[in-house]
C-alpha cells in the first residue's frame, strides 16, 4: 500500500475517534481546536477531512448531536426548555433556540408541545429515526426535482 493510502487510513481512524468523542461528550464544552489537539491535527485539516469523511464539519456534527439529544429530552417532557438547553451543552438559551429552529424547523417550546400530543408507546429507536433533525437548507434541496 502506498504512503498516501496509509495516511488516509490513519486519518480516517483519527476522524472516527473525533466523531466518537463528540458522540460521548456532546454536553461538554468542545471546540474544533480542542478536538484537533486531541488527535494531533491542525484545526483546519481536521475540519476539511471531517467534512470530506462525514459530509459536514465537526462543529455542525456537534450541533446536530446536541439537538438530537435535546429533542429526546423535550419529547420526554420531564425538563423545561431551559433545563434541556443546559443539559445538552449549550451555555445560552438564545443560541440553543436559534440552532434548534435551524435544524428542526420549529422552536424548542413548540416542539415540546407537539411531542406531548404524540401517542405513547412508540419505540425510542423509531421516534429517533423519524424525528432526526435535518437542516432547513438540506430539506429544501431534497425536495427539488432531480430531472
Amino acid at each position: 500500500m502506498d504512503t498516501a493510502a496509509e495516511q488516509r487510513l490513519q486519518d480516517l481512524a483519527l476522524l472516527r475517534r473525533v466523531r466518537d468523542r463528540i458522540d460521548r461528550e456532546y454536553a461538554q464544552p468542545l471546540d474544533v481546536a480542542a478536538l484537533a489537539r486531541g488527535v494531533h491535527m491542525s484545526a483546519g485539516h481536521l475540519s476539511r477531512e471531517f467534512r470530506r469523511a462525514y459530509g459536514e464539519p465537526p462543529y455542525s456534527y456537534l450541533m446536530t448531536r446536541r439537538i438530537e439529544r435535546a429533542m429526546t429530552l423535550l419529547r420526554r417532557g420531564e425538563l423545561s426548555v431551559t433545563e434541556v438547553c443546559f443539559a445538552v451543552g449549550f451555555s445560552s438559551l438564545g443560541t440553543f433556540s436559534t440552532r434548534f429552529r435551524e435544524l428542526v424547523g420549529v422552536p424548542p417550546s413548540a416542539y415540546r408541545e407537539r411531542a406531548s400530543d404524540l401517542p405513547g408507546g412508540i419505540p425510542p429507536c423509531v421516534s429517533k429515526r423519524v424525528t432526526r433533525p435535518v437542516r432547513n437548507q438540506e430539506a429544501r434541496a431534497a425536495a427539488l426535482p432531480l430531472a
